[in-house]
């Protein structure tokens, strides 16, 4: 039986006794149902696994015991940070779910022109903190050691201003034949993604100013929410951990 990965953002320390925090706790508890004995794996975001048993599960609370923690060397030496145009339905959720799985860093969901989902004050903050619980489910799924943080909803310009120290800056649009062989291998890399209706011809004027190339992915045009996970497949496969031996 496949051990359950449980996100717990609480100190963890090899030889210890803790309770989980509410939502780690409710997950085990009431929705994988788990009993005293069995076992999880614990992760905070520190870069290590903390395998622990199950010693007490109550209607509010789980306890449990800590083993040796060990190195997790899931993390992609290509540091992703994501810019996506809010999409509608659940998109959003794929493109944040399975960015996660390709190894992204960080996202920052972006407002353009084209843009259809309009979110302010508490609707923002409830899609903000949903989509982050999108990112922690999917590390917890696929191995990761770390959380990707989804930041606050931003603007394109003030997005690019942010990106400035990454080594290499990408505006994916079907409109250019630039590929993406014979770039120079970054270690840090940032990817702009537009909406349904794609970026405006000024939109890509304006990330090009500010150092981003335009690159494309074939002569195909993808959706919003399959644009990053293949960007992301071919760059962590050009310079990240994609590749066997990596």
């Amino acid at each position: 039986m496949r051990i359950p990965r449980i996100f717990t953002p609480e100190p963890l320390q090899t030889g210890t006794t803790v309770y989980l925090d509410d939502n780690a706790a409710q997950h085990v508890g009431k929705v994988l149902r788990m009993q005293v004995g069995q076992a999880v794996s614990l992760f905070n975001g520190d870069g290590l696994d903390y395998p622990a048993t199950l010693v007490d599960v109550g209607k509010k609370s789980v306890q449990v015991d800590i083993g040796e923690a060990s190195a997790n060397t899931t993390e992609s030496p290509l540091a992703i940070v994501l810019g996506q145009v809010l999409s509608r339905g659940d998109r959003m959720d794929y493109a944040i779910q399975k960015s996660v799985e390709m190894g992204v860093a960080r996202i920052v969901p972006l407002v353009s022109e084209r843009c259809e989902v309009k979110l302010k004050g508490d609707r923002e903050d409830k899609r903000v903190k949903h989509w982050q619980s999108v990112a922690i489910s999917a590390a917890e799924q696929c191995g990761r050691a770390m959380v990707p943080e989804v930041a606050a909803i931003c603007t394109i310009g003030d997005w690019l201003a942010q990106t400035a120290g990454c080594d290499l800056r990408l505006v994916l649009h079907h409109r250019t034949a630039q590929s993406l062989a014979g770039l120079a291998k970054p270690t840090s890399l940032a990817l702009m993604i537009g909406p349904e209706g794609g970026l405006t011809d000024e939109e890509i004027r304006i990330a090009e100013a500010a150092g981003f190339l335009p690159a494309a992915l074939g002569p195909r045009v993808l959706r919003t929410e399959t644009a990053p996970v293949a960007a992301m497949a071919v760059c962590q496969w050009l310079w990240g951990d994609a590749q066997p031996g990596t």
